[in-house]
C-alpha cells in the first residue's frame, strides 16, 4: 500500500494549498489555479488550460475529474467553452454542478447556459 505524504503550500494570494507529493505537476497547476476562480464566477476548460499552458482543454478535465474535495479545488466553476455545464460533472453530475454556481451567484441565460458576460472569470481581471 503506497502512503500518500501531504505538503502544506502557500500560493499566490496567501491561499493555503494542501498537495499530494505524487500529484502531476499539471494536477498541481490546475488545482492552484481553481483557487483563484471567485465565487460568482466560471471559467472554461479552454482558458483554464490556456492558462497553466496545456494543449489539450480535455486534460483539464480528465483531472479535475478526480478531484476528491470540491470545497478547497472548486472544479464546479468550470463549464464549457459554450456555457453548457459538461455532463460528467463527478460530484452529483450536471443539476449538483448547476445549484452550486446558482447558489454562489452565476447567472444563467434563458437557454440554461452560463451567462459569461456577467460570470466568466479570465484569469487576466
Amino acid at each position: 500500500m503506497v502512503q500518500c505524504f501531504l505538503a502544506k503550500e502557500e500560493v499566490e494570494g496567501s491561499i493555503p494549498f494542501t498537495r499530494s507529493k505524487f500529484m502531476s505537476s499539471n494536477s498541481q497547476k490546475i488545482y492552484n489555479a481553481l483557487q483563484l476562480i471567485p465565487k460568482g464566477k466560471v471559467t472554461t476548460y479552454k482558458l483554464l488550460a490556456e492558462y497553466i499552458g496545456i494543449n489539450n482543454p480535455r486534460v483539464i478535465g480528465n483531472i479535475l475529474h478526480k478531484n476528491e474535495d470540491g470545497n478547497i479545488y472548486p472544479c464546479h466553476r468550470v463549464v464549457r467553452s459554450n456555457g453548457t455545464i459538461a455532463s460528467g460533472y463527478a460530484m452529483g453530475g450536471p443539476t449538483e454542478q448547476r445549484k452550486k454556481l446558482r447558489q454562489e451567484g452565476v447567472r444563467f441565460l434563458s437557454n440554461g447556459n452560463v451567462n459569461f458576460s456577467y460570470s466568466l472569470h479570465t484569469f487576466s481581471s
